[in-house]
């Protein structure tokens, strides 16, 4: 019985220790580098929503709704941490309007490029997804909150199945993909990937 008790009371102490050490991190306030990175990839994530809506309004191919769909669910995960360390929201509601001019060139850049044809702006799709891994790749060294690296590793999960359904469907009308931010040797290990779950995105 003693040797129950006690084992109970470990784990009770275990899950305590656990959740202080949450608490105690999500008290401790951001480093500038953290705001900025949360709140630019907050706006990047919305580029890749924005773009796929545009690209399923003039293609009605479902896997830019199907996508846009997760981005999403990547803009509200970025936004319930800026909520969490009061971070005021860096997005516009508007559709393709960006508070980050370089975000809101690429928009037009990119929504350019998607309107040449339904292989351009499955192109564009592997484009942002290629982005989004690599500037979140950058962003992991700028924290050590697990809270954040949390949604980090389950962003760039929903981004690998994403770039590889564009490449599939790149494939399938006998396109390829080269990528231009990660490396060659990153995407080849990424395209061998099987598709994960990745939380809730």
């Amino acid at each position: 019985m003693k040797k129950i008790l006690f084992a109970t009371v470990l784990t009770l102490l275990m899950f305590s220790s656990c959740s202080n050490d949450n608490d105690n991190q999500s008290s401790i306030p951001l480093t500038q580098a953290e705001i900025d990175d949360l709140k630019f990839l907050r706006e990047e994530e919305k580029l890749a929503r924005d773009v796929y809506l545009f690209s399923y309004n003039k293609y009605q191919v479902s896997i830019f709704n199907n996508i846009s769909q997760s981005e999403q669910k990547h803009m509200n995960s970025i936004l319930n941490l800026m909520n969490k360390y009061g971070i005021p929201d860096s997005a516009s509601t508007e559709i393709g309007v960006f508070n980050n001019t370089d975000l809101q060139q690429l928009y037009t850049a990119l929504t350019t490029q998607a309107n040449i044809s339904l292989i351009e702006a499955l192109k564009v799709g592997a484009t942002i997804e290629d982005l989004d891994i690599n500037d979140i790749d950058d962003f992991i060294s700028n924290t050590n909150k697990s809270d954040i690296l949390n949604v980090y590793d389950n962003l760039t999960c929903g981004s690998k199945n994403h770039i590889r359904s564009y490449t599939s469907q790149l494939s399938s009308n006998g396109e390829t993909y080269i990528p231009q931010f990660i490396s060659n040797e990153y995407y080849i290990t990424i395209l061998n990937e099987s598709n994960g779950g990745c939380g809730n995105n």
